[in-house]
């Protein structure tokens, strides 16, 4: 039976700050998940399992390389979360896995199942790849050597959930050790090779741009991994990019097929032939180089939109039926791509369910601040002038051209023109978040492989 690594997410030093995770009512979400990881390593000791705690002062980045320095096959390893969000209505608990991994998937419903078991009072959100997070993927998914999860144990500023997470913490405890017996017992019984053994490996063939390519992939821990080469072809350069795990196998090296997303490259699967599909964005509708640039014309259809919002949140065109038209109809106006100001609009107000601060009642898609600094920001009379606001602000920062329309973004004279043509560029501009723009573009990537343009 392999090792169990258990990480509580946050509490280590980022940067030289010690990060705490959400600040809840006197509570922190570092404190919570040291509280819950305390009481379930004794708990799997106690039934035979080697558990290994990863140091609570560590970095991620550290967190990841102590596992990695003492996996061996066999293991797995789980960072415990829980969430935080303006709508202090949302709740319920979720497990992240590796996308396009089916096993891990199939991890990933165990782990959850075996919680809700113990706690059926938490609502079940559902196992989520991790190209649904904020940021578009998952450090502790990707890079963790062992077959690895990410779980979120409900939302801090949720009261029911804190209330479960804190009154009935035992019993989320004995969950977790539930789902982590399980789930170290399957991958056991699976025996796959340890990343970097030179044992034999499943070996895939891979596709690119609906051609057929000579070598062939390899199967890791049920991950897909391709030559490195590969990222030459396809016009990405991995020589700055330390965070790609690479492994080496019969004196060639090797990537994760699916770290290529961030690169712009469409990757997917053909179950039936057993082949990785590549596409190279010079094969794609989107011209290199132009995917990030706020000015221009967007690539989707007004169904696209709508379908794509509709997945996310069922219920989000019942306040705004036309929202996918307004955003297609004020950025050709103005020259803006509607698609990254629909997807900004999607990640400032978690796809329509606003909370916090501003209200849906505000007509205010973008957290556009109030003139004189209110707290509540700017209210709108109506959705079309408030997405006209939100394309004439993105405008301000994008262009030096003259708006074509009458100007209602109260804050678009407050804005150095121009300053900001590219999406990374609004990090710490718009928003004070550093990963602001990878967000958007984390949400733009979704919003185009759901709409098979990437």
């Amino acid at each position: 039976m392999g090792k169990i690594f258990i990480s509580a997410g946050h509490g280590g030093f980022e940067n030289g700050v010690r990060d705490t995770g959400a600040t809840v009512q006197g509570t922190t979400e570092a404190q919570e998940m040291i509280k819950v990881r305390d009481l379930v390593v004794p708990e799997l000791r106690s039934r035979g399992f080697e558990v290994l705690s990863v140091p609570d002062d560590l970095s991620l980045a550290q967190s990841i390389a102590w596992i990695n320095g003492r996996a061996r096959t066999d293991d797995v390893a789980l960072e415990i979360h829980s969430s935080e969000f303006g709508n202090s209505a949302a709740r319920g608990a979720s497990v992240y896995y590796i996308t396009n991994n089916d096993a891990r998937r199939t991890h990933a419903e165990l782990l959850l199942l075996a919680l809700l078991r113990r706690v059926p009072q938490l609502p079940n959100r559902g196992v989520k790849p991790d190209t649904a997070a904020g940021v578009g993927r998952l450090a502790f998914c990707r890079q963790v050597a062992p077959p690895s999860l990410l779980i979120e144990l409900g939302y801090l500023t949720n009261p029911d959930d804190l209330k479960l997470l804190q009154g009935r913490r035992r019993e989320v405890a004995l969950g977790l050790a539930d789902g982590l017996a399980a789930w170290s017992r399957a991958v056991s019984g699976q025996s796959p090779t340890a990343p970097g053994s030179q044992s034999d490996l499943p070996e895939v063939s891979i596709s690119i741009n609906g051609g057929a390519y000579d070598e062939k992939a390899i199967i890791v821990q049920n991950n897909a991994y391709v030559p490195i080469d590969l990222a030459d072809r396809l016009g990405v350069d991995l020589t700055e990019q330390p965070n790609i795990r690479r492994i080496r196998y019969r004196n060639v090296v090797y990537i994760k097929a699916i770290d290529l997303r961030d690169f712009n490259v469409s990757v997917g699967w053909d179950s039936t032939t057993r082949t990785v599909l590549l596409r190279s964005l010079s094969k794609l509708r989107i011209c290199p180089g132009l995917m990030d640039r706020i000015m221009g014309p967007g690539n989707t259809s007004e169904v696209q939109l709508i379908m794509f919002l509709k997945s996310n949140h069922e219920g989000a065109l019942q306040l705004f039926p036309e929202i996918a038209k307004l955003y297609r109809d004020e950025g050709a106006i103005e020259g803006v791509d509607h698609d990254i100001a629909f997807c900004q609009m999607c990640v400032e107000t978690g796809f329509l369910r606003f909370g916090g601060d501003i209200k849906a009642t505000q007509n205010n898609f973008a957290g556009i601040g109030a003139v004189g600094g209110g707290s509540a920001g700017a209210s709108f009379p109506s959705a079309r002038i408030g997405v006209r606001a939100h394309i004439q602000h993105l405008k301000a920062y994008a262009s030096i051209e003259p708006l074509v329309q009458e100007l209602v973004d109260p804050r678009f004279n407050f804005v150095t023109r121009g300053v900001a043509p590219l999406v990374g560029q609004l990090s710490g501009r718009w928003a004070a978040d550093p990963q602001y723009g990878q967000k958007i573009l984390a949400t733009l990537r979704r919003l185009y492989e759901s709409a098979s343009i990437l």
